[in-house]
This record gives C-alpha cells, sequence and structure tokens, in this order.
C-alpha cells in the first residue's frame, strides 16, 4: 500500500493517547495508530452503508409486532 503525507489539527488528548500508545509498544508510530483508526472509522461506515441497504430493499426495520412475531418463532 502506498501512502500519503498530510497535515491534521486534532485534539491534544488524542495526540497524548497515540504518544502514549507508541511509547508503551502498542503501536509504531502515531502514522500507524491514526492509519489503524481510520481503517476502523472506514469499516463501520460499510457497515453501516450495508445496513440502510439491506433495510431499504426488506421494507426497513422491524416493527415491534414483527419483532414479538420473530421471538416466538425463536422459542424466545
Amino acid at each position: 500500500m502506498t501512502t500519503t503525507k498530510i497535515a491534521v489539527s486534532l485534539p491534544a488528548e488524542l495526540v497524548e493517547q497515540a504518544q502514549r500508545a507508541v511509547a508503551e509498544g502498542r503501536s509504531s508510530s502515531v502514522s500507524s495508530y491514526v492509519a489503524r483508526a481510520l481503517e476502523e472509522q472506514a469499516k463501520l461506515d460499510d457497515l453501516a452503508s450495508l445496513l440502510e441497504e439491506m433495510l431499504a430493499e426488506s421494507g426497513g426495520p422491524l416493527t415491534a409486532p414483527e419483532r414479538k412475531a420473530a421471538d416466538r418463532a425463536l422459542g424466545r
């Protein structure tokens, strides 16, 4: 994977947390720490998009009566 250098402004507390992770050996660098956080956010965004798509295709989230019927069918 190629890398691109960017400049960002972050809250001091988050920078300190990233630096602590590096100092404690939990990350190889602050850049690596931030990259992992961005990867996790991208995964969450992808899941949110998938959920929206699934809900649109299925007619939306279950209603309370549908949930009760599903629970009964599952023996709950």
